[in-house]
């Protein structure tokens, strides 16, 4: 059986990249990564023909199409449920899929003004009051996280699962543009940036040589 696909941006900038990436890699699922550089003449052409929304990421197993990255993390926790990539528990299970939705849909303002560059640093960069409070509402939530659903592991819910693949590019941002969070939230930030898979995305944006000028200092 052929190998599912996961079409992707540049590792320096996609952040949306690397959540199910980080997932696939981490939890061991095979698969063939297709690199499609953002930001190029023919991008929008080469994305169209993997997905007609023509956004990174893209899996495609089969002769099915996923294109939103949380909704490929959750189809890869519902085939291979042996890796537990949702907590176990009902009632952390619905709060993990709260602050997944929540990493979704919201930090506008993180995103705007401290863009994912993981071949960089940009200390001070970026901190607006709006920013200030996107990262107050982070440190808050690992640090609860992990005071109730982490004494089984590292994770935010003890366990690798989905909401630390969601939060894995605000670990690179907060490197990026140095941010220390306090408390449990410093020590999950470090085990985060430790994690062998995430060593190699940023080794994978190392080698890389397009440039997006906007995301650049």
């Amino acid at each position: 059986m052929a190998r599912p696909v996961l079409v992707i941006g540049n590792k320096a900038y996609s952040s949306w990249s690397l959540r199910p990436w980080l997932l696939m890699t981490h939890a061991q699922i095979e698969f063939d990564e297709e690199r499609i550089p953002l930001y190029q003449a023919d991008t929008r052409e080469k994305l169209l023909r993997r997905s007609p929304a023509g956004r990174v990421p893209v899996l495609v197993d089969g002769d099915l199409t996923i294109w939103d990255s949380l909704a490929i993390c959750e189809y890869l926790a519902e085939k291979h449920p042996e890796q537990q990539l949702r907590p176990a528990d009902v009632r952390a299970r619905a709060h993990a899929r709260s602050i997944c939705a929540e990493m979704h849909s919201g930090f506008a303002s993180l995103r705007s003004q401290m863009p994912m560059n993981v071949r960089t640093r940009m200390p001070g960069r970026g901190r607006t009051p709006e920013v200030r409070a996107d990262i107050n509402r982070i440190e808050t939530m690992w640090n609860d996280c992990r005071a109730r659903f982490g004494s089984r592991g590292p994770f935010l819910y003890g366990q690798f699962s989905i909401a630390d693949a969601m939060y894995a590019p605000v670990v690179t941002r907060f490197h990026t543009y140095d941010v220390v969070p306090a408390g449990a939230a410093a020590e999950y930030l470090e085990t985060i940036r430790g994690l062998p898979a995430l060593q190699a995305w940023i080794a994978g944006a190392l080698a890389e040589t397009e440039v997006i000028k906007q995301d650049e200092p």
